[in-house]
């Protein structure tokens, strides 16, 4: 029985504005952050401004204790007709903006977030990105 694999057909490096573009065309991404428990990941409803990604949660749980240095966001889309995915990570700092008085926290806070997990999401979260990168490849049918 001969079992069809695939393979990377290419894998391009993106550039900050490819990037910026595949960050904006999406609304659910993951936050990642070092706990006392390890390393947590959890999936978030975002909007943007240029590169800041902004996301709202509860007060109380583990999201709303992320405002700190060392924050990783990850987004990604994978198109099943063109076989092409791709990915794209900011790494930065994340701040609490619910209480902003700053004309900027202002208008993170007027941003379309709808997050689709239940529950009230009164905190408002901003990453500020040190550092963007991306990729996306291509899949092809390898020989059996």
């Amino acid at each position: 029985m001969s079992r069809v694999s695939t393979r990377p057909d290419f894998l391009e490096v993106l550039d900050e504005v490819r990037c910026l573009e595949y960050l904006h065309s999406a609304s659910l991404g993951r936050v990642a952050f070092a706990s006392s428990d390890g390393v947590d990941i959890f999936p978030v409803n975002y909007a943007c401004d240029g590169s800041i990604v902004i996301y709202r949660t509860a007060s109380g749980t583990r999201l709303a204790r992320t405002p700190r240095e060392q924050v990783s966001f990850e987004v990604d889309g994978w198109d099943a007709t063109e076989k092409v995915g791709w990915s794209v990570v900011l790494k930065g700092v994340a701040l609490d903006v619910t209480e902003g008085a700053d004309p900027y926290s202002k208008v993170l806070r007027e941003r379309h977030i709808v997050p689709l997990a239940p529950g009230t999401r009164y905190r408002w979260i901003a990453l500020y990105p040190k550092d963007i990168t991306g990729r996306r490849f291509r899949l092809r049918e390898a020989p059996a």
